[in-house]
């Protein structure tokens, strides 16, 4: 057993002193002092021995024990200042040469939709006004003419949340608002006529397609006046969409229904691709869907507070999301929420 030990000692001591790199160091620590090692391999045969050599032979093994610590102590300074020293001996570092350029992020093209929308809007006069995500379900559809057994809800089939969680006004069922229209409630309620206001935000829905994503972005309009009339809406909308698309851009209002609005109407505006003639894009039409829109339904003024005898007014909605597909001729809406920077780069 002291033969054994001695011999560990010197091959321990011999391999440290060849050692040139830290694994090739951490290598010899498992497999002389590990606790699978050489070492206590030998300690574990020491139960075989006579009482009176375990003594002594224990006091050897801590010696030996001692002795490779020490030595590999000394290994690891060795190798760290030979690790420092070919640091410092190696290619110069010229420090005349110019840094590396920082990347800077882009703008999401949603975002820079959104913002020139607002933007659009802001000089028309309306103000944005800005509404909980989480919502009631009397501001998200009872209060904008869906009450529950409404066939429109099923176009809006969205995600329920546990009220008991949550803190709001009111009691009632609790939602992922499907649309950006309850701001428009909010906004009624605290506000007396006139109200000229824009509603963006994120909404939710259960759609998950080419087109369509759980979560996308809304832009709605309000105003609310005397004797506001469906051409002051088709006025807004037609201005809108000159700004947007270019000046020479038209404008089509098809009959529609929506429960909040009577009459309504849907909005198409002449094709950005081929200009009208007709292309793939368009469907050969010459016209892109591009909103819905109408006039208050006077149920909506009642649950808002407001005398439909005495004001009209007219509101519209849209995807963002689709206003910048056609903008930038992105064709697959879920490519804009990868988080891929070389796509947001492009824009």
């Amino acid at each position: 057993m002291h033969d054994k030990l001695q011999a560990l000692a010197t091959k321990a001591l011999a391999s440290l002193e060849k050692a040139t790199t830290a694994p090739a160091l951490e290598a010899l620590r498992v497999e002389f002092l590990g606790k699978k090692g050489a070492l206590a391999e030998i300690l574990g045969n020491m139960g075989k021995l006579p009482p009176e050599e375990k003594k002594s032979v224990g006091a050897i093994a801590n010696a030996v024990r001692a002795q490779v610590e020490q030595a590999l102590t000394a290994a690891q300074a060795r190798v760290e200042a030979l690790a420092l020293e070919a640091e410092l001996n190696g290619p110069k570092l010229d420090v005349t040469l110019p840094g590396r350029r920082a990347t800077f992020g882009r703008r999401h093209p949603v975002s820079q939709t959104m913002d020139d929308m607002c933007a659009i809007f802001s000089r028309l006069g309306f103000e944005i006004e800005q509404g909980p995500e989480i919502e009631l379900d009397w501001f998200n559809f009872e209060a904008l003419n869906v009450p529950a057994d409404h066939p429109a809800r099923d176009m809006q089939d969205t995600f329920y949340v546990d009220e008991k969680s949550l803190t709001l006004e009111g009691k009632g069922p609790v939602v992922l608002r499907t649309h950006t229209s309850p701001v428009q409630i909010r906004t009624m309620l605290a506000k007396q006529p006139p109200v000229r206001a824009i509603m963006p935000g994120r909404v939710y829905r259960k759609d998950s397609d080419q087109t369509h994503t759980p979560m996308f972005h809304q832009i709605e309009g309000l105003f609310v006046d005397q004797k506001v009339t469906f051409a002051e809406l088709k006025g807004t909308l037609d201005a809108f969409a000159k700004a947007f698309f270019g000046s020479s851009a038209k404008t089509r209002f098809r009959p529609s229904f929506f429960p909040f609005t009577e009459p309504s109407a849907e909005v198409d505006v002449s094709c950005t691709f081929c200009g009208g003639s007709g292309c793939r894009v368009c469907k050969q039409t010459g016209w892109l869907e591009v909103l819905g829109s109408g006039m208050v339904h006077p149920n909506v003024f009642r649950h808002a507070g407001y005398d439909p005898s005495k004001v009209t007014g007219f509101a519209f909605g849209m995807g963002v999301e689709r206003l910048t597909m056609l903008r930038f001729g992105i064709d697959d809406l879920r490519t804009m929420f990868e988080n891929d920077y070389r796509f947001v780069s492009q824009f």
